[in-house]
């Protein structure tokens, strides 16, 4: 709970600065680029957060990569913040929050809509049509495939969970027949 508290206060520092000079998008796309680049590079987040190694070497290293991404002077700050605090293992939870409250800010929810197959683009714009109906807002879809589904789909927003899939009802329907109701 600790690290996700520490992480919205970052984001949220970040965003508000992003607000005051218009380029709350542009701080994240950059933003999300150096989580990215150390989600990919696991060697290069182990050297940087790595105690074993000096902090000075670390942040040679850091201020190395920050010049070859050259990000804008807001987010290699901020970068450089987070890296002298200690809280560089936290970028990742850090840039998830960072995104999901600048979407809020623009007006638009992500959802994850999990399929047992893959789903057509029609069809994922179709479930995307509903649920900005539904929410009232834009809605971003990230579509997975979970083949355990058996059919049909489960659907996130936030908190809600709307679980159409085969499988919860072959559940119900087993979970009903233990309690000796009829279907």
């Amino acid at each position: 709970m600790k690290k996700l508290s520490v992480a919205r206060r970052y984001a949220k520092a970040l965003l508000i600065l992003g607000k005051d000079d218009k380029r709350a998008e542009k701080y994240g796309e950059e933003l999300d680029g150096f989580a990215q680049l150390l989600a990919k590079e696991k060697g290069l987040e182990q050297v940087l957060c790595n105690p074993l190694h000096g902090v000075e070497s670390r942040k040679k290293v850091l201020q190395a990569v920050l010049k070859k991404l050259k990000p804008s002077k807001v987010v290699n700050s901020f970068i450089l913040l987070v890296f002298d605090k200690g809280r560089l293992d936290f970028i990742q939870s850090i840039n998830e929050l960072y995104q999901k409250l600048a979407d809020e800010l623009k007006g638009v929810v992500r959802a994850s809509v999990v399929s047992a197959t893959a789903m057509s683009s029609e069809a994922v714009k179709k479930i995307q049509k509903a649920l900005s109906k539904l929410t009232g807002k834009d809605v971003t879809i990230e579509a997975k495939q979970d083949p355990a589904l058996i059919g049909g789909v489960v659907t996130t927003i936030g908190d809600l969970v709307l679980d159409g899939s085969i499988k919860t009802q072959l559940l119900s329907m087993k979970e009903s027949l233990k309690r000796g109701e009829s279907i």
